[in-house]
């Protein structure tokens, strides 16, 4: 039974058996299934660390691990709802490892400006407008 494996071994084992695209959306289920919140996802894909997370919102790390741990407070619901969404369309477009730099990239359409710089100063709804607009495909239809 592979759980009988260590996890490095069992990774060598299923990369052996299967090809890496496979492997890859194999992963992405996986990471999918685990991180289930929101503000989980939006940290790690992003690749932020706690105390990166924390000068996002402007509060200490402990505060972060506090809301890993329990949920952040409700004050703080509408900005990790338009980070889900962003971070669901990234992920949707974007390949995982890839996520970090888009997302620190900066862009005319965001006035010289970075996603992160974005959320950083607390303007979460325009990180998600601008988002989806960067991957709004009916623009580019005939």
């Amino acid at each position: 039974m592979i759980t009988d494996l260590s996890p490095t071994e069992a990774a060598e084992r299923l990369l052996s058996e299967a090809d890496e695209g496979w492997a890859r959306r194999f992963v992405d289920a996986f990471d999918r299934r685990l991180r289930t919140e929101p503000l989980d996802r939006f940290i790690e894909l992003w690749g932020l660390s706690q105390s990166a997370a924390a000068r996002v919102f402007g509060v200490s790390r402990q505060a972060v691990s506090k809301w890993l741990a329990s949920g952040p407070p409700m004050a703080r619901a509408a900005a990790i709802a338009d980070l889900a969404a962003a971070t669901d369309i990234l992920d949707r477009y974007v390949k995982r490892e890839r996520i970090p730099a888009v997302v620190r990239r900066q862009a005319p359409m965001l006035g010289g400006k970075s996603l992160l710089d974005l959320v950083e100063e607390g303007r979460t709804r325009e990180v998600v407008d601008a988002v989806r607009a960067m991957f709004d495909l009916r623009r580019i239809q005939p």
